[in-house]
């Protein structure tokens, strides 16, 4: 059976006049904002209203767009040379969008789809969206295959052991002990949790299980917490949020970890290294440090091909 092997995520803008196709396209989302389609569109207009210019010049610090789709091609050109199936990015927001990867496994001949999310936990607002995207395209175009979505790998030992490793790579041989490590979770809206949505559980779980790791090859930070990040709008989101938690510090050495992304983004790059770093530099904190993503790192590119050839 000819296979694909198909990289989920949200996308990043490619460029300042992306951003705004990608704010629509995210905030049309059923997922994203689950009300009718009319009220969608009015939230998402007004959203984007206020929001498109302070977005675009937080790219602008970013040399103008987002690093994602460069980073998950160095990902895919490494993961090329190690298997024999075709390997494509499938943005939800932006290019490269999953209907082209599908349209050349259409004209392949490519009989089953292999989904591996660049999530690690499991939401309705990311896998789901995803798989929704690809099953109505497929649907559209009266492609068949077979889709085997790789179930999220929060909890799997060999991904919280390269987190661990990838944490450890970014304190550099510093004491552990004087450190918070506070691991970073993009947010959701309660409501979207309370609707039955497994995120929040497997972040926490993510998180016991690394700790579990830390402490079983005796690594030990003087605490280790939960935040969330990127909150958007007045109604209740996930807690506790990452600059509260930031301008409330029992530590003035801080690890940040961003636990629920595999590749950098402007999540991570703005948010993190920029926005929130702002917020420890007014504080005073002594040392503050941003764990990057595992981007194409090559024990990411073992594990993907481990985990792919596991199920």
């Amino acid at each position: 059976m000819k296979q694909a092997l198909l990289l989920l995520n949200m996308g990043g803008a490619n460029n300042l006049d992306e951003i705004e196709l990608f704010l629509r396209n995210m905030f049309a989302d059923k997922n994203i904002l689950p009300v009718n389609r009319y009220l969608r569109r009015f939230i998402a207009n007004i959203i984007i209203k206020n929001r498109l210019e302070d977005v675009k010049k937080n790219y602008k610090l970013l040399g103008g767009k987002s690093p994602l789709t460069g980073l998950t091609q160095q990902l895919i050109g490494k993961l090329s040379e190690r298997i024999s199936i075709p390997v494509y990015a499938a943005m939800r927001y932006v290019p490269p969008f999953a209907s082209k990867a599908l349209q050349k496994c259409k004209e392949e001949g490519v009989e089953e789809l292999l989904l591996f999310p660049m999530y690690p936990q499991y939401s309705t607002t990311t896998t789901l969206s995803s798989l929704e995207d690809i099953e109505s395209w497929c649907a559209k175009e009266g492609y068949f295959p077979k889709i085997r979505l790789l179930d999220p790998y929060y909890d799997a030992y060999a991904y919280i052991a390269l987190l661990a490793q990838k944490i450890l790579d970014a304190l550099g041989g510093k004491d552990p002990a004087e450190y918070d490590l506070i691991c970073s979770a993009h947010g959701l809206p309660v409501s979207i949790i309370k609707a039955g949505d497994p995120y929040e559980k497997q972040i926490e779980a993510n998180l016991s299980a690394l700790k579990i790791y830390l402490q079983e090859h005796g690594v030990r930070f003087r605490s280790v917490k939960l935040a969330y990040q990127s909150k958007v709008g007045k109604s209740a989101w996930l807690e506790p949020n990452l600059a509260d938690l930031l301008r409330k510090p029992t530590n003035l050495k801080a690890l940040l970890c961003p636990i629920a992304f595999t590749i950098d983004n402007s999540e991570t790059l703005y948010e993190l290294e920029i926005e929130h770093r702002h917020i420890a530099q007014k504080i005073g904190y002594e040392d503050f440090i941003v764990a990057p993503c595992f981007n194409d790192d090559d024990r990411f590119v073992d594990f993907i091909m481990e985990y792919i050839q596991s199920v």
